[in-house]
C-alpha cells in the first residue's frame, strides 16, 4: 500500500474578480479526478458576470452556507440558503445571482472533478482585463468551452 500525502484542503487557492470569489479546498488532483470542492462567495446584489451554460461531463452540487444564492436552472429560479443543498444535472442550463443586500456563500461540489482552478484563472482574469466594462464575450465564450462549460444560448429577444 502507498503512503498518501492527506492534508486540509490541499488545493487552498483563493480566485477573485469584482468581489466574487472561488476558494478552491479539493481539486481533481487531489482526489485521483473524482471530486473538487470549491467556495464561492457573492456580494449582496451581484450577477453572475458570465452567460447561463451547462456541462456535460459532471453534476455540479451546491450547498448554502451563508446568505441567500438565487441558481436559475432549466429556467426555474430556486433560492439556496444555508443548510440547504441543490444538485444540478448534466445537461442541465444554469446560472446564480445574488438577489439579496447579504454576501452569500455557498460551497460547490463538482463530481466527477472535471473543472478545477484553471477555468477559473482564466476567467477571472478575462473579467479583470476589461476593468469594469463588458468582458470579450467570444474570449469568455472560448474558455468556457474549453473547460468544459456549454454557454447557452440567450433567449429570442
Amino acid at each position: 500500500m502507498s503512503a498518501v500525502d492527506l492534508q486540509i484542503n490541499p488545493a487552498n487557492e483563493t480566485i477573485a474578480t469584482k468581489g466574487l470569489s472561488v476558494r478552491f479546498l479539493v481539486s481533481g488532483e487531489n482526489s485521483n479526478g473524482s471530486v473538487a470542492a470549491f467556495e464561492l462567495m457573492v456580494p449582496g446584489a451581484q450577477r453572475l458576470p458570465a452567460p447561463a451554460h451547462s456541462h456535460d461531463h459532471y453534476e455540479e452540487t451546491i450547498y448554502g452556507i451563508d446568505g441567500v444564492l438565487t441558481w436559475t436552472v432549466n429556467g426555474k429560479p430556486i433560492e439556496v440558503g444555508p443548510g440547504e443543498a441543490l444538485c444540478i444535472p448534466r445537461g442541465a442550463v444554469h446560472r446564480f445571482d445574488n438577489n439579496g443586500t447579504r454576501d452569500a456563500k455557498a460551497l460547490c461540489v463538482i463530481t466527477p472533478a472535471a473543472i478545477g482552478p484553471d477555468y477559473f484563472r482564466e476567467a477571472f482574469g478575462l473579467l479583470n482585463a476589461a476593468a469594469g466594462g463588458p468582458p470579450d464575450k467570444a474570449a469568455m465564450m472560448e474558455i468556457m468551452r474549453r473547460h468544459g462549460l456549454t454557454p447557452a444560448m440567450p433567449p429570442p429577444a
